[in-house]
């Protein structure tokens, strides 16, 4: 019986965490969006998700104080549940960053454009990949799909550094744009940071399935 309510308890915080990640990858969509249609709705639907977000943060976090306060849970299943709530933490910053770029996206559809987007929705469509397939090899315990995930965060550094390239010469050329242009460097920041906390979970999901730490390029086995 213990054992049955201990799966069902777990099944449910599994859900729970899934749906949150699913309205964080809605919030990182429309924030960006938001700035590239200079779209208004768009930015009210991610204050509304937000709301979510905190609610299923907290509910998330008493639901893991107690199953393991109520079964002592080991190993495999003493890791899992240190994950989800990781995961939960690193979900809700995330959509703090979203935020953030619906913020900027607030005040710069107000403003005439400093130049067209194009990196700065690149770098949300590889988050968004990343967090999919973050979740994916959640799924499916692939440690591997993990670890490819964390490659592509470099693709997402090198955009950063290519959009804050950009912008500083077009800040040089014209100095009236540099509050609007800091903005934008400050959105590639919050969406860089976005991939960040997607390889800190697929770092969690092979230390998760093989009890093995790869954070910061160390291969320690779990004692």
């Amino acid at each position: 019986m213990a054992i049955s309510a201990f799966k069902e308890k777990m099944n449910d915080l599994r859900e729970n965490i899934f749906y949150m990640a699913r309205l964080i990858r809605e919030m990182i969509v429309y924030s960006v969006e938001a700035l590239k249609k200079r779209d208004h709705t768009l930015i009210e639907k991610v204050y509304t998700i937000e709301d979510k977000v905190n609610a299923l943060e907290i509910e998330n976090d008493e639901r893991c104080i107690r199953i393991l306060a109520l079964y002592q849970p080991e190993a495999r299943d003493l890791r899992e549940i240190v994950m989800l709530l990781k995961m939960n933490n690193d979900f809700e910053r995330m959509g703090d960053h979203a935020v953030n770029i619906a913020q900027h996206a607030e005040y710069l559809i107000k403003e005439p454009p400093v130049k067209p987007l194009i990196d700065i929705p690149r770098m949300q469509e590889i988050a968004c990949e990343m967090l999919d397939n973050a979740l994916r090899a959640f799924i499916n315990e692939d440690p591997d799909l993990a670890q490819r995930v964390c490659e592509m965060d470099d693709m997402v550094d090198e955009l950063r550094n290519q959009v804050i390239r950009e912008l500083l010469t077009y800040m040089m050329e014209n100095p009236s744009i540099i509050d609007n242009a800091l903005r934008l460097i400050l959105v590639s920041r919050d969406l860089e940071r976005i991939a960040d906390l997607t390889t800190n979970i697929c770092e969690d999901v092979v230390y998760m399935i093989k009890g093995v730490t790869i954070k910061h390029h160390v291969q320690q086995q779990d004692s």
